[in-house]
Order: C-alpha cells, then sequence, then structure tokens
C-alpha cells in the first residue's frame, strides 16, 4: 500500500526543526511517539527540574514551544498540522497528537520557518533604540491566536517587577536544592542539553531587574548604552494543564514573530517558580485577571554584536519512539 503521508525523512527533518524551541534550562522535556498516520508528543518526566518547576507547568509550558515549531516545521515542509491536545485523560503526559495533511506553504510559512532557524535565546543587553508600537501590537496579535494572551508591561507597571526578581534571586541563593539542580543544568560540562556559560552574561550589579545566575557565566556583555528592552506576559485565565499548553504554543509563536521582525528575545522567569512571587506578579501586574505563565525580554542588539554559540541540542534519535505499523502511512 502506497504511503498517505510524508517520508519518514521528511518527518524527521520536521522534528530536528521543532526541537529548537526554547525550553527550561534547556532540558528539552520531551518524547515524540511516530504512530499510524499520526505524531504524539509526549512530556519527559525525567527530564523534570523536580526543585524549580514540582508541578512541571514549565516543563509543559515548555512542551507548549516546541509543539508550535512543529506546526510551523511541517508547513514549511508541506503538511498542515491538526492538533488534539491532551487527547488521553488516563495519560497526562500525552500532551498532543498531530495529524497531518498536505499543504502548500505560503510565505508566511517560509518567514516563520526561517525565524526558527534564525531565534535564539539573547541574555545581554538591549539597544537604546524603541521598539515601534506597531510591532508590539503585531506581536501580541498573531501570537495570541494560539489561545494565551499576550501583555505588554509598560514603564509604569515594569517597577512591579523588580521586587518579584529581587526577592526571587535571593531565596534561590539560599536554597541548595535549586543551587544543585541549576549547577547540574548548566555550565561547560553540558554538550546535548542545558545552559552552557558561554551564552549567560556574566552578573550586572546594575541590572535592575536581574537576570537567572546560570552557573560557570563567561559571556562578555560590554554594552554601556540605556536599554530599551520591552516585556511581555503570556498569561492565560486558568492554571491548568491545557491553559500551560496554550501557554507554550503563544510563547513559540510570540518568540519567532520577534524575530521575523529583527529583534531580540529572551525568556526570564525566575520568580514565576516561586508561588508568593507568582501571585505578586498576578495581582501586581495582571490585576488578578490571569496566571502569568512566561515573561520574555525584547529588543534590539548592536548590529555588530557576535554571534551567540549554539545552544546544545540532543540527537533527535533519542527522542523518538516509531511504530512499525508508521511505515504504511510515513514512507521511507
Amino acid at each position: 500500500m502506497a504511503p498517505s503521508g510524508p517520508t519518514m525523512d521528511t518527518v524527521k527533518i520536521a522534528l530536528e526543526m521543532a526541537v529548537r524551541a526554547p525550553s527550561i534550562h534547556n532540558t528539552q522535556p520531551w518524547r515524540w511517539r511516530i504512530r499510524d498516520r499520526a505524531i504524539e508528543l509526549w512530556a519527559d518526566p525525567k527530564r523534570q527540574l523536580v526543585s524549580s518547576d514540582p508541578r512541571q507547568g514549565k516543563l509543559v509550558v515548555s512542551c507548549g514551544a516546541v509543539l508550535h515549531h512543529l506546526r510551523v516545521a511541517l508547513a514549511v515542509v508541506g503538511w498542515s498540522a491538526d492538533v488534539t491536545q491532551l487527547p488521553d485523560p488516563a495519560e497526562p503526559d500525552h500532551l498532543a497528537t498531530i495529524e497531518l495533511a498536505p499543504h502548500q506553504p505560503t510565505q508566511a510559512d517560509i518567514e516563520l520557518g526561517a525565524a526558527v532557524l534564525q531565534r535564539h535565546t539573547d541574555r545581554r543587553g538591549y539597544r537604546s533604540w524603541e521598539i515601534p508600537a506597531g510591532h508590539l501590537r503585531t506581536i501580541s496579535t498573531r501570537a495570541a491566536k494560539f489561545g494565551a494572551v499576550v501583555r505588554h508591561v509598560p514603564d509604569g507597571l515594569r517597577r512591579r517587577l523588580v521586587q518579584p526578581f529581587h526577592d526571587a534571586v535571593t531565596r534561590h541563593a539560599a536554597d541548595l536544592d535549586y543551587q544543585l539542580e541549576l549547577a547540574e543544568w548548566s555550565g561547560g560540562h553540558r554538550t546535548e542539553d542545558g545552559v552552557p556559560g558561554s551564552n549567560v552574561p556574566r552578573p550586572h550589579q546594575c541590572d535592575q531587574i536581574p537576570a537567572r545566575v546560570f552557573a560557570g557565566a563567561d559571556l562578555i556583555d560590554d554594552l554601556t548604552e540605556p536599554d530599551a528592552a520591552e516585556w511581555l506576559v503570556v498569561c492565560t485565565p486558568h492554571d491548568d494543564r491545557s491553559s500551560q499548553l496554550r501557554a507554550g504554543e503563544t510563547t513559540s509563536a510570540l518568540l519567532l514573530e520577534a524575530t521575523r521582525l529583527g529583534l531580540s528575545s529572551c525568556l526570564q522567569t525566575e520568580p514565576l517558580g516561586l508561588p508568593e512571587l507568582r501571585e505578586d506578579i498576578r495581582s501586581q501586574v495582571l490585576y488578578d485577571c490571569a496566571f502569568p505563565q512566561t515573561m520574555i525580554r525584547i529588543g534590539w542588539v548592536p548590529t555588530d554584536s557576535a554571534p551567540l554559540p549554539a545552544t546544545p541540542r540532543r540527537p533527535i534519535e533519542d527522542m523518538i519512539d516509531v511504530d512499525p505499523l508508521a511505515a504504511t502511512t510515513f514512507g521511507r
């Protein structure tokens, strides 16, 4: 019987693009199962950050990001994705089933596919150039169609982020379990996952909103002009697994749209891992109307900035299980 879907090589090309998605501490906490007529996305609880993500919220958001990246990658190689989220209540780690249909790539598909390849987390300071209001509206509108809400945090409200971030840094500095977990997932010893020190700037004492202190920070950031970064919060009216998955897709769409517009970006979510501080942000920034799931800083980097080293990724073979029957649907 002739296969009715893409070749297995095409599926793997799409998955290799998809797994470029950002994840908490670059843990890449997902697995793929290739089944007859479908691709399944599963959470990988073995890659959970037990100390900083005990409820797996960040893990599921990360999986939502890779799900959206897969939508984009499939569209580029000529297939649309019909996604069913959380298809089996008895299997909460089975986050999505993706069924494929032929699709003619559009110019927008190709631009987003290019953004997948270009995007990277840039933790350095950004330039003093303001981001046009139209860019912020475009990013928010196009990202929000995936089911979460994107809120811009203007200057007046941004001051309310300062204390939760400082409190998070202080609490984590005194938390041995957190420090051990962070050391395990960052620094120069990571080759397939985690956050290399070469991608992390040394801490700046003058930073109003401090960044997470990863191990082995070794990136030189000598930009001295004022930082005109803007902050966006991805939030949801509920805080269940489905909401977190939608927030991850929305976050991915936001990051790719920002990249398409030439902006750099960085997720900064440290206080969201501490329930009291997350509640502070929910009440003081979102006025108790939604649950913050991710926070993203976006801005312009100098055009002559040195390119950042590539962040490592696991081999795709390490995260795929293929059902033998899939060969009847996905050709060789």
